[in-house]
């Protein structure tokens, strides 16, 4: 089969115990409020856990897809998540240094200048290397 690899039957193991173990508290979840039990997710439960058990390698396929739709979500999320970090934190951060006219990176234009380029001290290199960490 394509998604079988023989080598990892502890993490089909692995996986079909903990999805399953969620999947059987989440489908039992409704007899906490005296209602049914969602028995569809009962049954995937319990073949997650069967499988698990019994013959960890035939939850490959199912495994791979899992780990596919993972990669997408978290793909989207990352995105999402530094789109709102960049424009509640970064953005504002910028536009308040441009009101009041900071230029940490000394970009603006300096038409007195000779050469934008920066001068350094030089350093002792036993003394700046002493303590690395």
């Amino acid at each position: 089969m394509l998604f079988i690899n023989w080598k990892h039957h502890k993490q089909y193991r692995d996986f079909g115990v903990i999805v399953g173990t969620v999947f059987l508290a989440i489908s039992l979840w409704p007899l906490t409020k005296e209602q049914e039990p969602r028995l569809w997710l009962t049954g995937i439960a319990g073949f997650l856990l069967l499988a698990a058990v019994v013959w960890p390698n035939i939850l490959a396929p199912i495994h791979y897809v899992w780990i596919k739709i993972g990669d997408g979500l978290g793909w989207i999320n990352s995105r999402i998540i530094l789109g709102i970090i960049f424009y509640t934190i970064f953005t504002p951060t910028g536009l308040i240094m441009r009101l009041f006219g900071k230029d940490p990176l000394h970009k603006k234009p300096d038409p007195d200048k000779e050469s934008y380029w920066s001068i350094r001290e030089q350093r002792d290199p036993q003394e700046s290397m002493k303590y690395q960490f």
